[in-house]
């Protein structure tokens, strides 16, 4: 029976699309051909359990929102004005002008001078990914995609060897879970799902590591608030702990790690004094938590990406990792660790991505964390190939998302850069754009996901038709495709066909049958999942002793700093941007709860649960500098300055700030947001953004 059937009348079974690592199976109310009402948890899915995030549970009125682009756009008027410079032309004017675009800057510049940019809008596989086929068939210029993951998938293959861990329906069995580096509670709601089972079948208690007191750190037995990028001294001090008081699995170390006298000696020498001065913990603190962490062997850490937002992070993540392999974790149910599991799925994306394209035509790389450095001309990223002159974007939002945002605006600036861009919603960046495309919704055509918190493979169909003139990504990519002359096999399928050929040249049942079934179960055997075969690691052993070298950036050196420098064992690395006397704090630009990176900014509902940008601020600090709540605070470093209201706050330490965000740059007094102040620097040993790694000044506004 197809798993739709088995629902109420009016009601199809779907899979939350955005950028957030729990994949939720959905269930959502048809009201007619075009209109959705009611979406829900997917109850046939033993993750999502029912249990969805409220912004997805308000979906219709993203979906419906009267400012939805509905009509191709072409700019009569200046950049960044909004609607009014704008005019309404067909589709196939408008995919004639995109042509025309991408094709003159390749004939002034050839390929490398067309840079087709994307990322997380859309999670599925073939509306995220098919802009890669377009790119390698025309050998038009590489995207090297850093902005979210990298950094952590580094610390974590440094140690681990594979982007996999214990299956997070574990979590339930589990007699401590520590969350390090993450915020389920806004980011990835199901983990606290799971969490409550472990607590109420188990007694389990949750420890929250992280630089503020966070939704989830709320509900902690027990909350460490370091610094920012002090991780690896805290993880080094809490193994001291474990060695020093018996509680390290001696015999799990010499059978399942590269363990040595050498290892053993480095951890001695980082006691919880040590790490106390650099995390600005207690050193009660620290050794509380060490003697919880070493008490049961059924502890489950759950990284997050918070790792992924420091110069150190890959360093700070690896350190992390080492805990479960000190106590033998990884050794019984309800133990070990898990930051993704991306190798799980075991896809061939050959026809998605055309990666057979790809060999035959290569071309250089551009780091998409980057993105206002390239388009304002920096010698380091564009090497000796030619200046980005046109972009087609789709996904994402970069004048507000990434770095040196100044540097973003400056670059789509350019009089001289063509800019297409297909969206949902005239963002920032459509705003700058020349043709502005209109984007279907992921309940508008068919695709499927993996996951990085879980372990099924998922497809969705579309269950409304979208609305009249508004195309998915892959209907747009094959059109484009056909005006450039660009030939691939993938440009003349459906969505469907492309998710049957890929599931099948993978070893996977055909897209049919696994979408009868709700989705296919990748969980690995238990042996596999907690690594007692072998890690996948040469040798099999997991590593305290990384091969920084061997994760190799294609960007050129002058950009990427890559393992230079990096500790050759878990150890506080000093490469952050660290507080100085002239600018004396650390700033966390993290996640607002009711916002998805730029996505949901634009529903009322999530405008009003999140009101306005504020500066969290400790007390102690808001008296030193005289500010009471709501004054408005200038705080800036050598990119520039904003201003803020100021909301005293007392679960950080007195030299850390947090803006919650992603805000539009409008949401901002002076029309620029918080990623002004974050650099665009690579993170080692492979670049990544760094967006929790800033230093600034603060002072009230004038």
């Amino acid at each position: 029976m197809p798993l739709d059937a088995k629902l109420p009348d009016g009601w199809a079974t779907s899979v939350c699309p955005h950028d957030c690592p729990s994949t939720c199976a959905l269930e959502v109310e048809v009201l007619d051909e075009r209109r959705i009402g009611k979406v829900r948890g997917g109850r046939h899915n033993p993750y999502t359990a029912g249990v969805i995030c409220a912004k997805v549970a308000r979906y219709a009125e993203r979906m419906h929102h009267p400012e939805r682009l509905t009509r191709p756009l072409r700019r009569v008027g200046e950049k960044g004005v909004g609607r009014a410079a704008f005019e309404e032309i067909s589709w196939d004017a408008a995919l004639d002008l995109v042509a025309e675009g991408l094709t003159r800057a390749e004939q002034r510049h050839g390929p490398e001078a067309v840079w087709p940019y994307f990322y997380a809008g859309t999670m599925g596989h073939v509306q995220r990914d098919g802009i890669e086929r377009l790119r390698h068939a025309k050998g038009y210029s590489r995207q090297w995609s850093t902005i979210c993951v990298t950094l952590a998938d580094s610390g974590w293959l440094a140690g681990v060897g594979a982007k996999k861990g214990v299956d997070a329906r574990e979590i339930a069995k589990s007699e401590l879970v520590v969350v390090w580096g993450g915020n389920p509670v806004s980011t990835q709601v199901n983990v606290m799902t799971h969490i409550a089972r472990a607590k109420k079948a188990n007694g389990a208690k949750l420890v929250v590591i992280d630089p503020y007191r966070t939704g989830t750190a709320e509900q902690a037995d027990l909350h460490l608030a370091l610094k920012p990028g002090t991780d690896s001294a805290l993880a080094c001090a809490v193994i001291h702990v474990l060695l020093r008081e018996g509680l390290a699995d001696r015999d799990y170390l010499a059978r399942h790690s590269d363990w040595n006298e050498q290892v053993e000696a480095h951890f001695v020498a980082r006691d919880p004094a040590w790490a106390a001065e650099i995390t600005g913990l207690t050193v009660a603190e620290i050794e509380d938590f060490a003697r919880l962490y070493g008490s049961t062997k059924k502890s489950y850490l759950r990284v997050g990406y918070g790792f992924s937002r420091s110069r150190n992070g890959a360093a700070n993540l690896h350190a992390a990792s080492c805990l479960p392999a000190v106590t033998g974790a990884w050794a019984v149910e309800g133990g070990g660790a898990l930051w993704g599991n991306g190798a799980i799925y075991n896809l061939d994306k050959t026809l998605i991505e055309g990666l057979d394209a790809a060999r035959d035509r290569p071309a250089r790389s551009l780091d998409q964390s980057r993105f206002g450095p390239v388009l304002t001309g920096d010698p380091r990223d564009l090497g000796a190939g030619p200046p980005v002159e046109a972009l087609f974007i789709q996904n994402t939002n970069p004048i507000v998302v990434c770095p040196e945002s100044g540097k973003c605006r400056d670059g789509l600036a350019r009089d001289d850069l063509f800019v297409a861009v297909h969206e949902q919603f005239l963002t920032e960046t459509a705003a700058m754009a020349d043709v502005v495309l209109p984007a279907t919704m992921f309940l508008e055509h068919d695709d499927y996901y993996t996951a990085s918190g879980h372990t099924f493979l998922q497809i969705a169909k579309a269950v409304v038709a979208p609305p009249e003139g508004s195309r998915s990504n892959h209907e747009v990519i094959c059109a484009l495709a056909e005006r450039l002359g660009a030939e691939h096999p993938g440009f003349g399928m459906t969505a469907w066909e492309l998710i049957d050929a890929t599931f099948r040249a993978s070893g996977h049942p055909g897209a049919d049958e696994v979408y009868a079934s709700g989705g296919l179960d990748c969980a690995e055997d238990f042996e596999t999942a907690h690594f007692l075969d072998g890690f996948p690691q040469p040798g099999g052993r997991f590593r305290f002793a990384p091969d920084w070298q061997a994760q190799a950036s294609p960007i050129g050196p002058d950009l990427c700093p890559g393992a230079a420098g990096m500790p050759a064992l878990p150890d506080h690395w000093t490469a952050i941007d660290a507080a100085q006397p002239d600018k004396p704090f650390r700033l966390v630009a993290a996640p607002a709860r009711s916002y998805l990176n730029t996505s949901f900014t634009e529903t009322q509902g999530s405008q009003a649960r999140e009101g306005r940008p504020e500066l969290l601020m400790h007390p102690e600090t808001c008296n030193r500098l005289s500010l009471t709540e709501g004054e408005r605070v200038r705080i800036g470093n050598d990119l520039g300055s904003l201003v803020v209201p100021v909301r005293p706050f007392d679960g950080l330490q007195p030299d850390v700030l947090v803006i919650e965000s992603i805000w539009p740059n409008g949401a901002f007094e002076e029309g620029i947001g918080v990623n002004l102040l974050v650099s665009a620097d690579m993170g080692a040993p492979r670049g990544g953004a760094v967006f929790h790694d800033t230093a600034v000044w603060a002072r009230k506004a004038d």
